[in-house]
């Protein structure tokens, strides 16, 4: 008789905590996912051609374009002595992006009024780190623009 209780009384505290363990799984397993986010497919890229050409980019009212490098969001300016320039346009603030003022010549964040000079350098606002600098190649014979990272 004893034996069956004791049976019975293991398959019940085998249930509470199995049913126990099901219940915080379904509460931690949501929250846990949202926490960390799934691995993106893009893979990390050291070298671009942008989908446009110099041409394009000189005919622009904006003189800036914004292009995808990889994982990551770049921004391609000319300057006002003919330079091409690019960088990480991830702000190094709170991550906005950022946007080439052609008429103040800075390269501004419009969250939070961050601004960083033509070389990439933080110069006002609450941006901690300067941009990150690409270099920028420019194929002379078709006009294809290729943009990498900075070596150093």
């Amino acid at each position: 008789m004893d034996e069956i209780r004791d049976d019975r009384r293991n398959f019940l505290n085998w249930l509470i905590g199995g049913g126990l363990v099901a219940f915080l799984g379904s509460v931690f397993y949501p929250v846990y996912k949202y926490v960390i986010p799934p691995p993106s497919g893009e893979a990390n890229v050291s070298q671009v051609k942008l989908p446009f050409k110099l041409k394009e980019l000189q005919e622009d009212e904006k003189k800036s374009r914004i292009f995808k490098f990889g994982r990551n969001v770049g921004i391609i300016l000319l300057t006002p002595e003919n330079e091409l320039k690019a960088f990480n346009a991830v702000c190094t603030h709170l991550d906005c992006t950022v946007q080439y003022r052609k008429d103040l010549s800075i390269i501004w964040c419009a969250c939070h009024n961050g601004r960083y000079d033509l070389e990439g350098r933080n110069i006002s606002g609450p941006p901690p780190r300067p941009l990150t600098v690409y270099t920028v190649h420019v194929d002379n014979a078709t006009g294809d623009i290729f943009v990498a990272e900075a070596k150093g």
